[in-house]
């Protein structure tokens, strides 16, 4: 029997690590609509960028356990945090760490053979960078507009998307449109799901630019971009098209021995439940 990763619960828990401020908590997804297992803040805010991403269709957390033999013989093994199913069909393993150096040695070494063993079946392994302060702020703002029942009454999305046909400031659309008390959590959903973009690098107020997409819409970052990579809106910072190419902490070389894939079983794990994320 064949089973997506995406599908599968974590094989091993994440650890909890005393005196820290984050731990494991579940992060629901507006892609999938279902939970996905996040171990650190850090992977939380991977998890952002992947959810508001057009391209992907499934996300989990720790769903496989990589194993390969080292030269002499010695068996090892490693389970990323994260992984990403492509429209295409490709798949990501990432880790999320939350400095250059997490992990130390056995990271670097178990990055190596994790990105040999993806690379043979056409997928990639990267180390993921934190994202800016800022960005990840202006995300985290975002995602918590990400559940559909922020689309609003019917009509409304559709009548706040079509005020943004030209660029203008968030405020004076969102009056023309009614209350701002009931259309603004609607303009909110409508720049995380891509239908309207703004400058997210840069820190948000009542005043930033935003704009529907058709009109000229870029990545939702203060530069430029493609109009097809708009819907993921961090491409520069931590997108996909970084994860095709030679990007930061990415594993080079290859990796020793035989590399495999290999689903733990554990016992009495079902699939993570579906829910609701926390509202505003």
């Amino acid at each position: 029997m064949t089973v997506a990763f995406e599908e599968l619960p974590p094989v091993s828990a994440f650890p909890v690590v005393p005196g820290r401020r984050w731990g494991p908590d579940l992060w629901w997804s507006a892609t999938t609509g279902r939970h996905v297992a996040a171990g650190s803040n850090a992977m939380r805010v991977q998890l952002m960028v992947r959810d508001r991403d057009a391209d992907v269709t499934g996300l989990a957390g720790r769903p496989v356990r990589v194993m390969w033999r080292e030269e002499r013989g010695r068996v090892r093994s490693w389970v990323p945090q994260l992984f990403a199913r492509y429209r295409d069909g490709t798949g990501l393993l990432a880790d999320c760490p939350s400095h250059p150096e997490a992990g130390g040695d056995r990271a670097v070494k178990a990055a190596e053979a994790v990105s040999t063993a993806c690379e043979e079946i056409g997928w990639a392994y990267r180390r993921l960078a934190p994202l800016d302060d800022v960005l990840t702020a202006n995300l985290k703002w975002l995602a918590g507009y990400r559940h559909p029942r922020h689309r609003g009454r019917t009509g409304l999305l559709e009548a706040v998307v079509d005020e943004f046909e030209r660029p203008r400031p968030l405020v004076e659309g969102v009056a023309a449109v009614g209350d701002p008390i009931e259309v603004l959590p609607v303009a909110f959903h409508a720049l995380w799901a891509g239908l309207l973009v703004a400058a997210i690098d840069v820190p948000l107020h009542e005043r930033v630019l935003v704009q529907a997409p058709a009109s000229g819409g870029g990545l939702g970052l203060s530069g430029a971009g493609t109009a097809a990579e708009t819907a993921a809106g961090l491409v520069r910072a931590s997108g996909r098209s970084g994860e095709r190419g030679a990007a930061p902490w990415t594993a080079g070389g290859g990796g020793r021995g035989a590399c495999a894939f290999r689903r733990s079983a554990v016992a009495g794990r079902g699939p993570v439940p579906a829910g609701l994320p926390p509202g505003r």
